[in-house]
């Protein structure tokens, strides 16, 4: 009986090891592709700006815009923009996406600074965020999809004329570079990517190791095929190191050099995949997604800087 009881001990502690590894994958699969229905604050890196911020959100809250919808193509899903004009007529529109567990009023400082340099602004609430539908973040592969159509319609409603910029930011800097590999309409001129990851696989490893001090493996072929069986792709299958290599737009990556939550050197990496006009700038002492908020103005200038160079 001894014997037994040994055998059925040792047969039970795999067993039990890979249930709870099944349960971690499944609970890190609802936490980072599940639904965000928070309300977005400031990062821990922008609270020392809260009071530009909120400034800043003030001025969209108040900005006469438009509410724009367009329908998800696969599940039918209702998505939602908000559109801001220029103060004078013009055929120029930048489409832009925002961070992960965001919506489209945190953009606002951006929405600014564009709608100040004379540009219609298009900020959507990506897949389940903000006031769009979805019940899961996506992290740019389909939202690239999603943005396929905006572009279309900024083309619709605004006339072939149209010269479209595309911004993002974290996440929606993956969504934007992830884009940029797909055929896209003439009218999209330029492309503009701050602080955005290599592909999702190599991210969720790196909080995986950095936030909760585990292992890639087994955890991450896990959550990669939970994600495959619901949403249809693996996680290193969202890879915007390989949409770049296909791009062929002018492209300016943007990234801070203390960032720690996405690191540095994927935008370094991004950099040297696509084979496109290019720049990179790494903005000294900056965290993730704060390049803008350490100095305003001289980010505003580097912007313009390859705007006069690829787009204007």
């Amino acid at each position: 009986m001894g014997i037994k009881k040994n055998i059925a001990y040792a047969l039970s502690v795999p067993t039990i090891m890979g249930i709870g590894t099944f349960l971690l994958s499944e609970y890190l699969f609802k936490l980072g592709m599940g639904r965000k229905d928070l309300d977005p604050q400031p990062s821990k890196d922008q609270l020392k700006y809260a009071n530009d911020y909120y400034r800043y959100v003030n001025w969209y809250l108040r900005i006469k815009k438009e509410t724009w919808e367009i329908n998800e193509a696969q599940t039918n899903d209702r998505l939602v923009a908000s559109y801001i004009p220029a103060d004078e007529n013009t055929n120029r529109t930048i489409i832009m996406a925002h961070g992960f567990g965001c919506n489209r009023e945190t953009m606002a400082n951006f929405a600014k600074m564009y709608h100040d340099m004379g540009i219609n602004v298009l900020i959507p609430d990506d897949r389940a965020h903000g006031e769009s539908s979805g019940k899961y973040v996506t992290f740019g592969w389909l939202d690239r999809m999603d943005y396929l159509q905006w572009i279309d319609l900024v083309i619709q409603k605004n006339g072939p004329q149209s010269e479209i910029l595309l911004f993002g930011i974290s996440m929606g800097a993956g969504i934007v570079t992830m884009l940029s590999g797909e055929k896209l309409p003439r009218q999209v001129k330029a492309i503009i990517a701050d602080c955005g990851y290599t592909n999702v696989a190599d991210e969720f490893n790196y909080l995986l190791k950095m936030e909760y001090h585990l292992p890639s493996y087994p955890i991450e072929p896990l959550v990669s095929t939970i994600n495959r069986r619901r949403l249809g792709y693996c996680l290193d299958d969202a890879s915007c190191t390989s949409q770049l290599k296909k791009n062929k737009l002018p492209i300016l990556f943007i990234h801070g050099s203390k960032d720690i939550y996405v690191p540095t050197y994927m935008s370094y990496k991004n950099y040297r995949a696509t084979k496109a006009s290019k720049q990179l700038w790494i903005v000294p002492g900056a965290g993730h997604e704060e390049s803008f908020w350490i100095n305003p103005q001289k980010y505003k200038h580097r912007v313009n800087d390859f705007l006069n160079t690829y787009y204007y």
